[in-house]
């Protein structure tokens, strides 16, 4: 298929940016409707015909209608031609697999809910942080790190010596969690996770994703 993808989303949402980022590292064209779920009444009611909890992405190519991100930034990687993104042995499959799983059910609610909107976005807002949940989400984060240290080879990206959906599911997290200071600080305690993050965050793809 020639026809170019198209993706329904908000620039700011870590989803709508994990699947930008799977797009422009197999360097495939797309085109970016906006999609605000925040938005006065909800998202848009024909938007719910593309996915019906209202939830974004929604992916569009040829015809064949998707929504859900690991299951959009597989078709991608597995549909157009451009660098694998995921891994063909099994256990490094495996591995690449078991991040995501840690950034989808962690990660996205520790660093960038808990500490990112309690500490950036909420005072930026004019809203009161609540402390209470900060910490918590703190504790819960040197977990997330400490995990994902763990399982990190001697390779320069988080499964091996290649670029991997591993890395872009997590690098918009970790865009949003080092914009606190605490996240700033904590990650310092994690060489290679560290090294990894100024290798990923230097990449053309982050900063033609960056929302802000």
């Amino acid at each position: 298929m020639t026809e170019q993808p198209h993706l329904f989303g908000a620039d700011y949402s870590v989803y709508v940016r994990i699947a930008r980022l799977c797009l422009i590292e197999k360097g495939v064209g797309y085109h970016l409707t906006p999609i605000d779920v925040f938005a006065e009444g909800g998202p848009p009611a024909d938007y719910l015909a593309r996915h019906p909890f209202g939830r974004i992405p929604a992916f569009e190519h040829g015809g064949f209608s998707l929504y859900e991100t690991g299951a959009i930034t597989r078709y991608i990687d597995e549909t157009f031609e451009g660098p694998k993104l995921q891994p063909l042995d099994a256990e490094h499959r495996a591995r690449c697999n078991q991040f995501i799983s840690i950034a989808d059910n962690y990660a996205y609610p520790q660093l960038v809910w808990g500490v990112y909107a309690e500490r950036v976005s909420k005072p930026d807002r004019g809203v009161t942080t609540d402390k209470e949940k900060l910490a918590t989400s703190l504790a819960n984060a040197r977990t997330c790190l400490a995990a994902m240290s763990d399982l990190m080879g001697d390779g320069p990206w988080l499964v091996g010596e290649k670029l991997t959906l591993a890395d872009i599911y997590a690098a918009p997290m970790f865009d949003y969690f080092l914009m606190a200071p605490e996240g700033s600080e904590l990650i310092q305690h994690y060489a290679k996770l560290n090294a990894w993050w100024l290798r990923m965050a230097a990449r053309p793809s982050m900063a033609a994703t960056r929302p802000f």
